[in-house]
């Protein structure tokens, strides 16, 4: 299973701080971001940049490259699960890719979030829909799809309603139908 390990061989491929690839991974620009960008390449006499400004920031695309090629070099080594980074959009095409989206409500991530991962309750609602806005915006700017689309995935599971175990129990069973034991 390969989830935040992503940032680590991001980070390590990039020659940058894993913290610096973990800001920007699975976000996109913002207007104003990308805006600033067009004007520092237009008229570059306008903005004073110096070794503050690290290679992620000049060039975005650096960190979805590289997360691409991860992505691929692990499917095409085996059975591997894939979590996040766009992984059912960059193996679309894959026809012995499993895609699956796990969906709970609001207030149960909610819950989890807190209990988890100890996000400050006062903020949970805010840092979830925040999550949500840029892992969208991450997959609609880099490959032009909804994230949240069910067609895009061949199985969705509720975890709320069936809890971790049963929704991995169907994942299995999938993956047994479809010969992969």
């Amino acid at each position: 299973m390969i989830d935040n390990e992503f940032v680590d061989e991001v980070a390590r491929r990039a020659g940058l701080p894993p913290a610096e690839v973990a800001q920007r991974e699975e976000r996109a620009p913002g207007l104003l971001e990308r805006l600033a960008r067009t004007l520092a390449v237009a008229s570059p006499e306008l903005f004073i940049t110096g070794p503050s400004v690290s290679q992620v920031e000049r060039d975005e695309t650096t960190i979805v490259t590289l997360t691409e090629r991860i992505i691929h070099e692990a499917a095409d080594a085996g059975r591997v699960v894939l979590v996040g980074r766009g992984a059912q959009a960059i193996l679309a095409r894959h026809s012995d890719a499993l895609h699956v989206y796990v969906v709970a409500s609001k207030a149960w991530r909610m819950q989890l979030a807190v209990e988890r991962l100890g996000v400050d309750p006062a903020k949970v609602e805010k840092v979830l829909e925040e999550t949500d806005r840029q892992r969208d915006q991450y997959v609609k700017a880099h490959y032009g799809r909804a994230r949240q689309e069910p067609a895009n995935y061949d199985l969705v599971v509720n975890a709320e309603r069936l809890g971790f175990e049963g929704a991995a129990a169907l994942v299995v069973t999938e993956a047994k139908r479809r010969g992969w034991s």
